[in-house]
């Protein structure tokens, strides 16, 4: 495969991503789409779960649709409906999706693919013809192709494996939001800024302890100071910073005198800064600031928990509902007008 030979270009970075050859294994694909942020962090998926707004939006969508039950129906005739149970998608939907997985956990990991890298890979394995196990895909060791017969064209490479070219028809594709039809855009990656600000703003929350609590001071003396004197005031000087070593009592000596230069949080908007990187990151995953933890006069206006979990499900969770259950008739269920997939979400609706 061919390597980038311009980081930096985003129009690049979308062409290679939309389907043209490039070098998955020695970063420079990943390198240029991501870049850095305006605050000068480097946003990948594994930095910003570090973020405790990104785990818990991201947690809370993947687990409360995950314990979700999904089954698949068959239309009858006079109307009704009865459970599919002879179908080979719902043996391995509902009861097994493969050797490793039960359907909770399966489904776990498609949803933290979708919130994360804005698209699930699911590879359909057959005895004949008979549906036998989805196994789940990493998104970020895929890419997708379109042919020039307009057909898809699926190219996974793995350690194990190497690479590999899978059938579309072999793969059952989940996306996420997107703008071409061919694969979702990366949440990540589109809100690299306000994902580095706040992991900006952690890191500077963390030095201010890291420093015992407060700024530097400055330290005066009536005369110059010889390197060596200098070399050893600074290693003496470790000994009182970090918050562990907050409180001590420093001995100053050769008329050395302290001016301490404190910095409030509250001065420096740092709680502000953190609490509003809160919100924005809730805003790209559609989740309420309450349901993370972050409560206060305007985001919980809801006028009960039944209503809380009425806006959570209509605002948040059934797009990505809807979009998986379709994507499932379609890829599993051979778009048979007679079989249909549905989330069960009467656990939601009750009442306090």
């Amino acid at each position: 495969m061919g390597t980038l030979k311009k980081p930096g270009r985003v129009k690049s970075a979308i062409l290679n991503w939309m389907g043209i050859p490039i070098s998955l294994t020695d970063g420079t694909f990943w390198g240029e789409w991501s870049g850095k942020s305006s605050s000068g962090k480097t946003v990948t998926a594994d930095n910003a779960l570090q973020l405790s707004a990104v785990w818990s939006c991201v947690r809370l969508l993947s687990e409360s649709i995950s314990t979700l039950p999904l089954k698949i129906y068959k239309t009858n005739i006079d109307g009704s409906r009865e459970l599919a149970k002879q179908h080979p998608a719902y043996t391995v939907l509902c009861r097994r999706p493969n050797s490793e997985m039960t359907p909770s956990r399966f489904m776990l990991m498609v949803v933290a693919s979708l919130c994360l890298r804005g698209n699930a890979f699911i590879e359909k394995l057959y005895i004949g013809s008979k549906l036998v196990s989805l196994n789940p895909l990493l998104p970020q060791y895929m890419v997708v192709k379109r042919l020039d017969n307009g057909r898809l064209e699926y190219i996974y490479t793995d350690s194990k494996s190497g690479k590999r070219v899978i059938h579309d028809k072999n793969i059952m594709h989940i996306r996420g939001f997107g703008m071409d039809g061919v694969c979702g855009m990366i949440p990540i990656q589109v809100g690299r800024d306000v994902i580095g600000t706040a992991l900006s703003t952690d890191e500077a929350a963390g030095k201010v302890f890291e420093n015992g609590l407060q700024t530097s001071g400055l330290l005066t003396s009536k005369t110059a100071l010889k390197p060596d004197q200098r070399e050893r005031l600074r290693k003496h000087l470790t000994t009182f910073s970090g918050s562990k070593n907050a409180g001590k009592v420093m001995i100053l000596e050769a008329d050395l005198s302290f001016q301490n230069v404190t910095m409030n949080p509250e001065t420096a908007q740092l709680l502000q800064s953190r609490g509003y990187s809160i919100e924005e990151i809730c805003r790209w995953f559609r989740v309420p600031p309450f349901m993370v933890g972050h409560a206060d006069k305007q985001s919980s206006w809801a006028s009960s928990v039944e209503g809380m979990n009425m806006q959570f499900l209509t605002n948040t969770l059934r797009p990505l509902l809807v979009n998986i259950e379709q994507e499932i008739n379609r890829c599993l269920l051979d778009s048979d007008d007679d079989y249909y997939a549905e989330f069960s979400v009467e656990g939601l609706l009750r009442a306090d």
